[in-house]
């Protein structure tokens, strides 16, 4: 980290750049999107490029088990090994917490007594939305938002995954106002091609130029590939 900004830079392309240097230390970063648009895979590049660039990460995933996790990293040429042997990486599949089971609903209370989680440099929580769905309300919402916000003022930076169809438009409201930077992903179909692009519609405390719009796309054994020129 330099300059306050945790960087995520990779040779590979040009994300990082396009969008300011980096993040903010002691940001909240929103990424939603709808199924399909790229976030999960756009959360893989920015904790490996985050790793690459010596912060330390832990990552919550609702979707995948570590074996799954491993499998799809390197399938897109992220090689998350070391980092797992060295403990610069934490990651924690929470696929039995999305059940709708009351016994499993108070995720904040699960969340904050998780310490070991918050000894990390970056919290990646992918996806927010699916883990809390069942049980949120505006009042919780606000108290989780309050936690996160807590762990921002000592210099931890939280980044969440969020699918908009999951909340209710309000829930929403309270997340997207909280977060330092909110990138939104976008998806269309262009004849036979797929066209993904990051919207970005708030990046506060950016070390340099931040671009409005990113088109991007997904190849195995590469990655995250960064289109030539910017959307227009």
């Amino acid at each position: 980290m330099s300059n306050g900004v945790r960087s995520f830079d990779l040779q590979r392309d040009e994300l990082c750049k396009k969008l300011g240097g980096g993040f903010p230390s002691g940001s909240i970063v929103m990424i939603d999107g709808g199924n399909g648009s790229g976030r999960s895979v756009l959360c893989q590049r920015l904790a490996y490029g985050l790793m690459e660039n010596g912060s330390t990460v832990s990552y919550i995933s609702t979707s995948l088990t570590t074996k799954g996790f491993i499998n799809q990293m390197y399938s897109l040429d992220y090689r998350i090994a070391p980092f797992l042997l060295k403990k610069k990486l934490l990651y924690i599949p929470v696929l039995s917490l999305i059940n709708p089971n009351p016994s499993r609903l108070d995720f904040i209370e699960r969340l904050r007594n998780a310490k070991v989680l918050f000894e990390n440099d970056v919290i990646v929580i992918d996806t927010v939305s699916a883990l809390i769905k069942h049980s949120v309300n505006v009042e919780k919402s606000l108290e989780l938002v309050s936690f996160f916000k807590r762990l921002t003022g000592i210099k931890k930076t939280i980044i969440l995954v969020v699918d908009p169809s999951e909340f209710e438009k309000h829930i929403l409201t309270e997340f997207t106002s909280a977060s330092d930077v909110h990138l939104s992903l976008k998806i269309s179909t262009l004849g036979s091609s797929i066209k993904r692009t990051i919207i970005v519609n708030r990046f506060t405390g950016a070390a340099s130029h931040v671009e409005s719009m990113i088109g991007f796309r997904v190849e195995s054994n590469v990655g995250l590939v960064v289109e030539i020129a910017s959307v227009a």
